[in-house]
């Protein structure tokens, strides 16, 4: 078994045990009030990024499988704000406690305080995940190809739509370009394969040409030098999720300020 084989048979335990804690109907009638509610704020992702000069997606990522804890005192409170502050396109926020040292309360914390997009980044494998996203503010949720069969993902993308959710679906090799389709606003190239964890950026400029141009395009992982993203931006990507690079450092929110200044200077 792989990483990402390990990572999504916990993940299906994990769902079905929050399905105990708090019962499918008390949180699906709870998102549908919500729904309902007219003055609930609606943030685009897609269109954040489109419009962006820099399209830097700041992530909120304290632990990885394969780094260990890289931040292990991060505060969800201080962090995705300061990446707002300091120019941030968009946010990534990870849930995965287990091995990514996440909680879906960091997003429910950091939602009151941040005006830009929130990206619900976990291993989404079924339709309760995405009433907790949207249950905890999340404006879009990450679909990721090699979890779903193309019928799962097609599901998903729906009742995320329903949700008035955006989605951004990850792809990492070409047969998984098949996923791109309906409900789907976002295509991400992720550099990084989920089942060794070896990191290429070179992969997203494989994929580029094969791309639909209609989508808003994102790469994904190992992006550390300004100088890639200038690159990206020219092969016609318009998203950049970066997530060590900043979280390494001792004030994620300065280290983005710097690095999109070297972006857009």
């Amino acid at each position: 078994m792989d990483i990402l084989e390990e990572i999504v048979a916990w993940k299906r335990i994990e769902v079905e045990k929050q399905k105990t804690q708090v019962a499918p109907s008390l949180l699906y009638n709870n998102v549908e009030q919500l729904l309902a509610d007219e003055t609930t704020p609606r943030r685009s992702m897609r269109e954040s990024l489109a419009n962006s000069a820099s399209g830097i997606i700041a992530e909120f990522k304290r632990k990885s499988p394969s780094k260990g804890w890289i931040k292990e005192e991060g505060k969800p409170e201080v962090i995705p704000a300061s990446y707002c502050e300091n120019g941030a396109s968009a946010l990534s926020i990870l849930t995965d406690e287990k091995y990514f040292g996440g909680n879906l309360r960091f997003v429910r914390i950091a939602r009151p305080m941040v005006t830009c997009p929130i990206l619900r980044k976990d291993f989404i494998v079924d339709e309760y995940q995405l009433y907790q996203a949207k249950a905890i503010g999340a404006d879009a949720v990450l679909l990721i190809a090699a979890d779903l069969t193309k019928d799962e993902c097609k599901q998903l993308a729906q009742k995320a739509h329903e949700l008035r959710l955006e989605t951004l679906l990850e792809v990492h090799t070409e047969p998984e370009l098949e996923y791109v389709g309906e409900c789907i606003d976002m295509v991400g190239v992720n550099n990084r394969n989920l089942g060794t964890f070896h990191t290429d950026v070179q992969n997203s400029y494989r994929l580029a040409a094969l791309l639909p141009k209609d989508y808003v395009l994102v790469s994904e992982s190992g992006i550390s030098n300004p100088q890639t993203v200038k690159e990206l931006r020219e092969a016609g990507f318009r998203g950049f999720l970066i997530g060590e690079t900043f979280m390494k450092t001792e004030d994620p929110g300065a280290a983005l300020k710097t690095f999109i200044t070297q972006i857009t200077q």
